[in-house]
């Protein structure tokens, strides 16, 4: 049997799990998709509703991990979250404890805008057209 390929999730280092967890669950409205202990871990993954990938939130254990809580796209916009609703959802996010960068612009693919979550990666809030 051959199984579907596709990107399945993607970590997201982060400095407590249960924060992690209000932000995007309780502030954001995702799905909270696996909390299961592993011990001195937790295998923790949400998702936005009607999204295929999800985030695996990866709390920071050494000093390295530590570091690099808000810098792993090393400055650049490395997360992008689709939206049916920019209005509605920048105001979410802004409720929750994001920070947009800057107002919506237009592009030739939709409406955008650059905005950070409480550890300071930096997402794209995109509708596309």
């Amino acid at each position: 049997m051959t199984e579907p390929r596709g990107l399945y999730a993607l970590s997201l280092i982060v400095p407590d799990y249960d924060e992690a967890i209000g932000f995007f669950c309780t502030g954001l409205g995702w799905t909270l998709c696996e909390d299961i202990p592993q011990g001195h871990k937790r295998w923790v993954t949400v998702a936005p509703a009607g999204s295929g990938a999800r985030l695996v939130l990866a709390r920071a254990e050494a000093a390295g991990q530590r570091a690099a809580i808000g810098a792993q796209g090393a400055g650049r916009v490395w997360l992008f979250l689709a939206t049916d609703d920019f209005a509605r959802d920048a105001a979410r996010i802004t409720a929750a404890g994001g920070h947009f960068e800057e107002p919506p612009r237009d592009e030739p693919y939709g409406r955008v805008a650059v905005w950070r979550d409480p550890w300071g990666n930096r997402w794209d809030l995109i509708q596309h057209r």
